[in-house]
């Protein structure tokens, strides 16, 4: 196996004999000069095959902690999950680990609860939702609320690939549609080959889950909505107008909870688009 290139210090771009790309874990592999070749196979803790090359950067981003966390989380989901799970899970569940971490942080009057509805529906996810938790306070040092379990168990689910297939093509027209009304309120292009609008598209698959299986964030964060559009009102004003595209389109009725949820991914990014001077 050749390690081509360094993503972190236990964590590296390679190819394998046959020539597939794959993220390779292993303490140290990441320090040498690249390229070069990884002689002994047992430095190799865990791979992941089809990683999505959009998402390379995104890897980088993340802390090499709590990508590792997500990549042991992962693994657990992979013995317990029966059916085939999306290769870019672990990039996903990574992003979403540290986004919940940094939220922590800045939003700790936010409050979201653990949905029974969820774990209902979806009672193996949950249980890994709930090992994820754990193995964070762990590993992290970080005690998420406990709706990151059910935050974390909607990742499995969207990540089973041959689970409402039928849907797929639907939610990704719908993704879309959003997108361009985001591009047109704020007059910027998103660059549909950018890791960025990977990333908020992956959200909003999640988001669009959880309305379709009436599974929705339902706390009372009126005054941290409140707060938010004081900052940034025009997020708030985009975040309204994308909840009420939304359910229009589904007859559902999103919540404050999620409503703040979004304004929070639009805000992402819109950042990271970096246009400036629009009223923010």
């Amino acid at each position: 196996m050749q390690a081509i290139k360094k993503i972190n210090n236990n964590v590296a771009l390679c190819v394998d004999s046959l020539n597939n790309e794959l993220i390779a874990f292993g303490k140290g592999i990441g320090f040498p000069a690249m390229p070069y070749e990884i002689t002994d196979l047992n430095q190799i803790s865990m791979t992941f095959y089809r990683i999505d090359s959009k998402f390379y950067n995104l890897i980088q981003e993340i802390p090499e902690n709590v990508f590792e966390v997500a990549a042991l989380i992962v693994q657990e989901a992979r013995m317990e999950i029966a059916s085939n799970l999306n290769p870019n899970l672990v990039v996903s569940l990574a992003d979403h680990i540290n986004f919940a971490i940094i939220r922590l942080q800045k939003y700790k009057k936010m409050k979201m609860l653990f949905s029974y509805d969820v774990e209902q529906l979806y009672p193996k996810e949950t249980e890994l939702g709930r090992y994820a938790v754990k193995l964070i306070m762990e590993k992290l040092h970080v005690k998420l609320p406990d709706s990151e379990i059910t935050n974390i168990a909607m990742h499995f689910v969207n990540a089973e690939e041959e689970r409402e297939a039928d849907e797929s093509t639907v939610t990704e027209e719908l993704i879309l549609e959003i997108i361009d009304k985001i591009e047109t309120f704020f007059s910027i292009t998103v660059d549909r080959n950018d890791f960025n609008y990977n990333r908020f598209a992956m959200h909003l698959r999640y988001f669009l889950k959880r309305v379709k299986d009436q599974s929705q964030f339902k706390d009372d964060n009126g005054d941290l909505i409140l707060a938010i559009k004081e900052l940034h009102p025009r997020v708030y004003e985009c975040a309204y107008m994308v909840s009420q595209f939304i359910d229009d389109k589904l007859d559902s009725q999103s919540t404050e909870g999620e409503v703040l949820y979004l304004m929070m991914h639009i805000y992402r990014i819109f950042r990271n688009a970096k246009i400036e001077n629009q009223g923010l």
